[in-house]
Order: structure tokens, then C-alpha cells, then sequence
């Protein structure tokens, strides 16, 4: 192994007594007696009658495989278990020559480790070359700690320099001879107060360099098990568990019981339609607005009940849509053709009232630094506020309805908005490049992905269309089956990982689609009008909230098998706020 036969028993190898080894050899010997599941059949058979394979398939090479479980049991720290699985299996972690490598590399035997790493069986000459010089940099500083000055330019000039690589890294080193505040700006103070640690360190760059069957690298274990635990949540056709689900016991296979579908709550605190919900950043509230003139702030707790917060009034018409400050600490909220208010979430308290002379808002938002705010107006411009209410700039693009969604991604360089009937114009704020989504219907509303490269466009045609921007738009994918006619519904990423698109639709239905295949994959019924709004938490998978024109916002969750579902009614009686700024 390594190019070196390997002629030592590991016991040699290994700082572990013989009697050590004897005691526990016992135990275990004892240990399999009383375990019915111990012996040969805790043994994997060889693969199709060969011994240097294991596994169904003949695909695991047995050396290679014992020698990756040795290496993580070292790793986790279990020394005397790792020896003897090197004992009992005849499979050394690495031949007696890398061992001797290393050795002298934590010893400090540079000499030594280069004469060693000759030995080793390196085909690559670029390989060796750079070990060496990782070898004879730490020598280098070593010296240079010890104020061997003349001994270090010896260093670099005779064994350093020879090597005939990194040239701009040999420049450096020089300097570092000449003057010793160089040292400190490349990051090698202290060498000589953490000569072990960073020998330890030297180490772990030579294992990195050196091929993996010569030094087997740190943690491939759980890299390997990592890469099949991913293999199976991408393979999972509806993947929607919670964090910490998948196991090393069984595989992982998700069924449509990890989806929302059950309604745990029904909120009843508005008084008439409610049109616009969405969960705050981090799911712990959810606000909703109304024709009734009111927004509400909902407490979502960790047990998932949602109970009422606090209910906002002060506009004189209809609210159409809130947002969530980034922080998640205030909310606005956008009356029809009117004001937009900006409130306090902890107590209720209305902060500010932005308002435009003879004209009315359409819709709000926040740049990602929370410092400003943007609103769509009713002349067709986007206007860019300070939240002290002095106007900033404005940007007018082509003439559109009032319908006007905007959104901006999260590095505040991008501005997403309708500019006409049926195109969203993806504006750069810094290049004033723009790119267009161009669609041949109506566009009633759209949303954006939570990694800014996907948006999602409600069409009057009773679809909804996925569109990358990440580059140039590109149509990804198109989900049917809603019914709209005449009011504008909106739809939204959500799961896990965003792998599902949800909306309502007129006919009192919420829609689930798989996001990469397009289909319909759930259908929820209870509300009895038309559900104008869905949003899913944005940390809770297994949450969904639905608006309706029914008076009611539905919170859905995991059905229960076997447990009697009981409806929770909320009607709303906490905190009330009359929305009277100071």
C-alpha cells in the first residue's frame, strides 16, 4: 500500500499493549457468545465468492473499505478499537514507511520526513515537489522563530528555491527573512508558542496533497455517508421532512403525509374578504389584510398554534398587501389607491404614514438593509423612500395597470416589476440594463423564489408560469389546474427547499405542485370562497396559510392518523390598535 510493502504488524505500529489487546479480545470474544447476533452472522459474506470485494453489487473494495471505518474510528477517537480492527483484519491504516513519514513530520525531523517521503512511491513529480516545500516552509519559520537567521536563507536558498516552483510564495518568504513584521502579515506569528499545532496543521496539508491511497483523507466516512443521505433526499420524489429526518437505519422515502394538508386552525378575526398573508422571515409571525380596512398580526408559537397579536386599523380603505421589515420588528401595510402605514410588531403602534399627494399606493416594500422603502404608485412609477417619509428618487417604466407587484432580490440590486399588462421588467439599479419576462396573457401577480433566481407569474389563463432569472428569463415550467376568472390569486414557493408551488385558486381549492415536474400533486378543500392568497412558512415546512374571500385565513399542517381532528377557532379578542401615529 502506498508503493511500500508493509512487512510490520500493526500491533508494532500502534501504542496499544499486547495485554490490552488480549483483555479486550476477550471481552469481545465473550460479548459475541451472549449476543445472538454476534459470530458469522455479524459478518458480511464475500461478493459472489471473492475476497478482495464486499457488497451486493461486488462494487466495495474490502481493503479500501476497511481501511476508510479504521481511519474514522481513529478519527472519532477510538484508538484501541481502530488497532484492533487493523489486528484483527490484517489491513494497516497506512504502510510502516507513511507512518514513519509522519512521525518525523510532528517531530520535527525534516530531514528525516524528506529522505521518508522519497519512499513513499510519489509518481507525481509536482506532488513531491510540493510536499517538500510544505515540509521545508515550516522549516523555514521554525528557524526563523528560533532567530536561526542565516540557517532559514539557507533554508529557502538551498532547499527551497531548488524546487522550482510557487515562485511568488518564494518571494514572500524572503521578505519574511529580512524582516520579521513581514512575518505577522502572512500569517505566521507565534510558530514557535504552537510548534505542535501547527505541525498538526503541516500535516493535515500533506494528507490533502498526497493521493488517497497513500494517506486515506480525514473524515471520509462521513463524507461518503453525507453523499449517500443527499443521494436520497434528491432521489425523494416529495421530499418535505423536517431537519434531522434522514436515518442511517432505513432508507429515506417521503409520502404525501409530509405535506400540509390537514387544517389545524381557523382564524376568524377579520370582518370581511381577506385578500393579502404573509409569514414573517423567520415563521414565528404571519399578517394578514382585509377589505375590512384592518391588518392583523398573528403569533405563530412553537407549538404551531397562531393566535391573534395584534389587529391594526386606520386606513380608510381596503388593505391589499403587508411586508415584513427584514428584522422581522415592523410591518407595512398599503391601503387601496391610498396610504401606507409602518408599524411597530411588539406593540401594535402605527410609526409612521407615507403618502404621495393626489395620488395613491399600490404596493410596498423594503430594501434588504431595512433602511429604505419602495411603493408602487398609482401613475405608474416605483418611489424610493427613507423612512423618515422624504422621497429619495422615482423610477417610471412603461405604462401598466394598477396592479402593481414589486419585489427587489436580496442584495438590493435588482428591481422586479410589471411594466405592462403581460411583461415584468428585471431591472438592474446599478447597470440600468433590464431584461424582460414576456408572457402572451395577462399577468395578475407574480412572487419571488427565496434565492432570487426564479419568480413565479399568475397568468389570466388559469396558469401559473415558473420563470428562471438568474440569467437570461427562461420559461421553466407551468402548473394548471387553479380556476380564476376575475380576481387576481396569488401563489408562492414553499417546502422544503422551495420544492413545491402552492396557490388558491376561485374555486375555494389550495393548490400543491411539485416544483420540478410540474405536477398537481395535492388539493386542499374547507374554505368555501375564493382562496385570494397562500403563503408557507418560511422555517416550518410543514405550515401553510391560506386567505378567502370566506371571512377565514386556514392554517394547514401534517394530518394525524388515528387522532380525532378538532377545528380551533380563534376569533381574535387580545390587543387592538386604533393606528393613531404620535
Amino acid at each position: 500500500m502506498g508503493g511500500v510493502e508493509d512487512t510490520e504488524p500493526p500491533s508494532k505500529r500502534i501504542k496499544v499493549s499486547s495485554v490490552d489487546l488480549e483483555s479486550l479480545s476477550n471481552n469481545l470474544s465473550v460479548l459475541a457468545h451472549i449476543n445472538p447476533w454476534g459470530g458469522q452472522m455479524a459478518r458480511p459474506l464475500p461478493s459472489q465468492g471473492r475476497e478482495d470485494v464486499i457488497g451486493s453489487k461486488g462494487t466495495i473494495k474490502k481493503v479500501e473499505f476497511v481501511r476508510v471505518i479504521t481511519k474514522a474510528l481513529y478519527s472519532l477517537g477510538y484508538e484501541r478499537s481502530g488497532a484492533i480492527l487493523e489486528e484483527e483484519s490484517g489491513i494497516p491504516l497506512h504502510s510502516s514507511v507513511v507512518n514513519l513519514f509522519c512521525k518525523q513530520v510532528l517531530d520535527g525531523n525534516w530531514d528525516g520526513s524528506m529522505v521518508t517521503l522519497q519512499k513513499i512511491g510519489l509518481d507525481d513529480e509536482y506532488i513531491l515537489k510540493s510536499a517538500c516545500f510544505l515540509i521545508m516552509e515550516q522549516k523555514l519559520f521554525e528557524l526563523l522563530e528560533k532567530n536561526m537567521v542565516l540557517e532559514a536563507l539557507e533554508t529557502l536558498t538551498n532547499e527551497i528555491t531548488p524546487l522550482g516552483i510557487k515562485k511568488k510564495r518564494v518571494h514572500e518568504l524572503s521578505s519574511c527573512v529580512i524582516s520579521p513584521l513581514q512575518r505577522l502579515s502572512l500569517g505566521f506569528s507565534n510558530v514557535g508558542i504552537e510548534t505542535s499545532n501547527s505541525r498538526m496543521r503541516l500535516l493535515g496539508e500533506l494528507q490533502k496533497l498526497l493521493p488517497p491511497s497513500i494517506m486515506v483523507p480525514e473524515r471520509r466516512l462521513e463524507q461518503l455517508v453525507e453523499q449517500a443521505l443527499e443521494a436520497q433526499r434528491e432521489s425523494c420524489y416529495l421530499h418535505n421532512s423536517a431537519e434531522g429526518c434522514l436515518s442511517l437505519y432505513t432508507d429515506h422515502l417521503c409520502a404525501k403525509d409530509q405535506l400540509p394538508s390537514q387544517t389545524t386552525q381557523i382564524l376568524q378575526a377579520h370582518d370581511d374578504e381577506v385578500w393579502f398573508l404573509e409569514f414573517s422571515n423567520q415563521g414565528e409571525y404571519l399578517a394578514s389584510s382585509s377589505n375590512d380596512k384592518s391588518a392583523i398580526i398573528w403569533e405563530v408559537h412553537e407549538n404551531g398554534e397562531v393566535t391573534l397579536k395584534h389587529r391594526l386599523t386606520g386606513h380608510q380603505k381596503p388593505v391589499i398587501m403587508v411586508a415584513w421589515s427584514p428584522d422581522d420588528s415592523q410591518l407595512l401595510t398599503c391601503g387601496m389607491e391610498e396610504v401606507v402605514r409602518r408599524w411597530d410588531i411588539h406593540t401594535g403602534k402605527c410609526l409612521h404614514v407615507y403618502q404621495k399627494t393626489g395620488l395613491g399606493l399600490m404596493s410596498c416594500g423594503w430594501f434588504p438593509d431595512g433602511k429604505q422603502l419602495f411603493f408602487g404608485v398609482t401613475n405608474r412609477t416605483i418611489c424610493f423612500w427613507d423612512l423618515d417619509g422624504k422621497e429619495l428618487y422615482s423610477w417610471k417604466g412603461q405604462p401598466t395597470s394598477k396592479i402593481c407587484d414589486v419585489s427587489i432580490t436580496k442584495d438590493g440590486r435588482q428591481f422586479i416589476s410589471l411594466c405592462s399588462e403581460t411583461t415584468i421588467v428585471v431591472l438592474d439599479r446599478e447597470t440600468k440594463n433590464e431584461k424582460l419576462i414576456e408572457e402572451e396573457q395577462t399577468i395578475t401577480s407574480f412572487s419571488l423564489s427565496k434565492d432570487n433566481n426564479f419568480l413565479l407569474a399568475n397568468l389570466i389563463n388559469q396558469e401559473i408560469h415558473l420563470w428562471s432569472i438568474k440569467d437570461d428569463p427562461k420559461l421553466i415550467a407551468r402548473y394548471k389546474g387553479l380556476k380564476r376568472s376575475r380576481f387576481i390569486i396569488r401563489s408562492c414557493f414553499g417546502g422544503r427547499d422551495q420544492a413545491f408551488i402552492a396557490s388558491g385558486s376561485e374555486d375555494s381549492q389550495v393548490y400543491i405542485w411539485h416544483r420540478a415536474t410540474g405536477d398537481l400533486v395535492q388539493s386542499l378543500a374547507g374554505h368555501s370562497g375564493t382562496v385570494n392568497c397562500v403563503c408557507w412558512n418560511p422555517t416550518n415546512p410543514h405550515m401553510l396559510a391560506s386567505a378567502s374571500d370566506d371571512l377565514t385565513i386556514r392554517i394547514w399542517g401534517l394530518s394525524r392518523a388515528n387522532l380525532k381532528h378538532k377545528e380551533t377557532y380563534s376569533n381574535g379578542i387580545i390587543h387592538h390598535s386604533n393606528g393613531n401615529c404620535k
